[in-house]
């Protein structure tokens, strides 16, 4: 099989992009059985809310239900909002929007949330996360919480590194190698071993184990771009979301935390044009996904 080399595809949404394989997972992640004649629909988004990246996965199920599948190695705690964000997308996809004013009420698939982390910092093996974490409290206003939220978006997050949700995880193929993969790429890294250089080893560790034998195989130097630019990029977001924070309580003593926090912004977006020149992406790709203009990125190319 060969893989779209678009720097914007993930690895781990290649790997499951196949109807079989999804629906495999969701029975793992609930606990259940489907049978295999039960329909399963791909409906991933494209240029959602940042950078043009993908959602990680979306997918139906017989009309039913509709799922959202994300996979994050640092857990943002905004997810919630951001899945309430793309469901809101996939519905408009999926329901004519002229029968909302019918008379009729319209069936919609229920919706699912997930996220599957396999970062390094330590987790639970299961959490749930909501929505409504993130309402501002009414106290000041003299009002008090009656019942439960008018809106609510509740996410299941499952850890699926080693060692974790291993039922799970065996009721998977797919997902079993993706996290032998990531735990092999980690255990060389935690020796001391660069990204690049531990990306490689587990490479080689899966085809010599006959893990994710003919994708490897077929696509290692592919995947190698893949990876690289993906992990690269989800550390330059931290790096930006962590120095707009830092420099925005910083100036925010001076200047106003406004500056700071744009500050902050400008160095991720340097930095995520930095790891994409190392990668080979072109001009035009960095100014789409950073918002930099071209002669600001030649400069970073220096």
């Amino acid at each position: 099989m060969g893989v779209n080399t678009k720097y914007k595809d993930s690895v781990f949404s290649f790997l499951f992009s196949n109807p079989d394989v999804l629906r495999e997972l969701y029975c793992a992640l609930q606990g259940i059985n489907l049978s295999s004649d039960v329909p399963v629909t791909i409906n991933t988004l494209q240029d959602v809310l940042f950078m043009d990246r993908v959602n990680d996965i979306s997918f139906e199920i017989a009309g039913k239900l509709v799922v959202l599948i994300e996979h994050q190695s640092t857990i943002n705690p905004n997810i919630p909002f951001r899945l309430l964000m793309y469901i809101a997308r996939v519905y408009e996809k999926l329901i004519d929007r002229k029968g909302i004013y019918s008379r009729r009420l319209i069936p919609i698939p229920k919706p699912e949330f997930f996220v599957l982390y396999n970062g390094t910092a330590p987790f639970d093996n299961e959490k749930i996360i909501k929505l409504s974490d993130a309402f501002e409290s009414t106290d000041s206003l003299g009002l008090q919480e009656n019942g439960s939220a008018a809106l609510e978006l509740v996410v299941k997050i499952i850890n699926i590194n080693k060692g974790h949700n291993e039922e799970i995880i065996s009721k998977c193929k797919t997902l079993a190698s993706y996290s032998d993969f990531v735990g092999k790429v980690q255990e060389h890294e935690r020796a001391g071993k660069g990204r690049e250089e531990s990306i490689r080893k587990a490479i080689k560790y899966c085809i010599d184990n006959s893990i994710l034998l003919e994708f490897f195989k077929q696509n290692a130097s592919e995947v190698m771009n893949m990876l690289l630019t993906e992990w690269n990029w989800d550390d330059a977001f931290e790096v930006s979301r962590r120095e707009g924070r830092e420099d925005g309580l910083e100036e925010g003593r001076k200047e106003g935390r406004e500056e700071g926090r744009e500050e902050g912004r400008e160095e991720g977006r340097e930095e995520i044009a930095r790891n994409a020149l190392k990668e080979g992406a072109t001009l035009e790709f960095i100014q789409k996904i950073t918002g930099l203009d071209i002669e600001k990125i030649k400069k970073l190319a220096l």
